[in-house]
């Protein structure tokens, strides 16, 4: 691209002629900026169906129920619940000092609660906190206060 650079002092003229030699032309930069929200729209689309595959398999594995809500909060629930899930059995049992009867006691808990928006609600919790969440949804599905609060 030409740039008319008779406007600008004679003293000024060499540094700005080389600072534009190291940029690249709108045109090119408004190019590469289209390209770049392309390939992170892609690559978030690829992560996404990434993480929804290992959720679906989970839930098969672990035999946990289908979620319940909007359609378009499914899927975001589903990966919720995994990547939380997960975070508790790190917390709770691979650091923690649970054994498999505590958390198959938490795994049954989890399995009660079938709405998706809940999961995505408690998406950025702590693993270690999960019994804690679970025990207060409980709570709040049988109508009864929890006097901790």
């Amino acid at each position: 691209m030409v740039h008319d650079l008779s406007d600008r002092p004679a003293d000024r003229r060499a540094g700005y002629a080389r600072w534009l030699a190291g940029r690249e032309c709108t045109d090119c930069w408004k190019a590469s900026r289209e390209t770049d929200t392309q390939s992170k729209a892609e690559w978030l689309a690829a992560k996404r169906a990434e993480e929804q595959q290992a959720a679906a398999d989970w839930a098969l594995q672990f035999d946990m129920p289908p979620l319940e809500g909007p359609e378009r909060a499914l899927e975001w629930g589903e990966r919720s619940r995994h990547q939380l899930m997960t975070a508790a059995h790190t917390a709770l049992v691979a650091e923690g000092t649970w054994d498999e009867a505590d958390w198959a006691h938490l795994e049954e808990k989890a399995r009660g609660i079938a709405r998706a928006g809940w999961w995505i609600d408690q998406r950025d919790a702590d693993g270690a906190d999960l019994l804690e969440l679970l025990d207060a949804a409980s709570a709040a599905d049988l109508g009864t206060e929890n006097p901790f609060r």
